[in-house]
């Protein structure tokens, strides 16, 4: 059966690392996962990217579009990605089958933390730092992040390791039988 889940929180909450994490843990288990990182998507669609709210719409749409052509070819799929909006999530709900979202707890001032020493192979390096340009549209900041009304998994990565984050995140995908 093939899936999709969307791991979402602000920048630097740790969803890119709790994705690699548990697509490890399903290679493992033989299961082959996709994962599709916004960043490098947007690097593709936009390689000079404004941020601005028309662009994020035409590059969220373009992911759920992505994710749900590989779910109906029968590959599961990771999103890695912080939609800011809910709606990003919802057209993703509304059009992929046994899609979950998964939260990202983390406070600002950790992913603020975190960002600084993060060495990304696709995301922006100082995105909390642009936020101080005039203009600048960074979730959580400038922009506002909308967290999930009812997210399927919740993790705290301020409280939780990666692996145990990870691990509720697998556990969850066998609970509904997706493997």
């Amino acid at each position: 059966m093939t899936w999709a889940i969307w791991i979402t929180g602000l920048p630097g909450s740790g969803k890119s690392v709790i994705a690699a994490k548990v697509r490890k843990i399903l290679a493992e288990r033989a299961i082959a996962v996709k994962v599709l990182e916004l960043d490098e998507v947007r690097k593709f669609i936009t390689p000079k990217p404004s941020y601005s709210e028309q662009e994020r719409e035409i590059v969220y749409a373009s992911l759920v579009y992505m994710a749900k052509l590989l779910v109906d070819s029968g590959k599961p799929v990771i999103i890695d990605a912080t939609a800011n909006r809910r709606r990003y999530r919802g057209r993703a709900r509304a059009t992929i089958r046994n899609f979950a979202e998964v939260y990202v707890k983390c406070s600002l001032d950790t992913c603020m933390d975190r960002e600084r020493g993060r060495k990304a192979k696709h995301a922006p390096a100082g995105i909390y730092k642009t936020a101080k340009t005039a203009g600048a549209t960074v979730p959580g900041v400038n922009v506002q992040y909308e967290a999930p009304e009812n997210p399927e998994v919740v993790v705290d990565s301020e409280k939780m390791s990666v692996d145990e984050c990870a691990e509720k995140v697998v556990a969850f995908i066998i609970k509904q039988k997706w493997c």
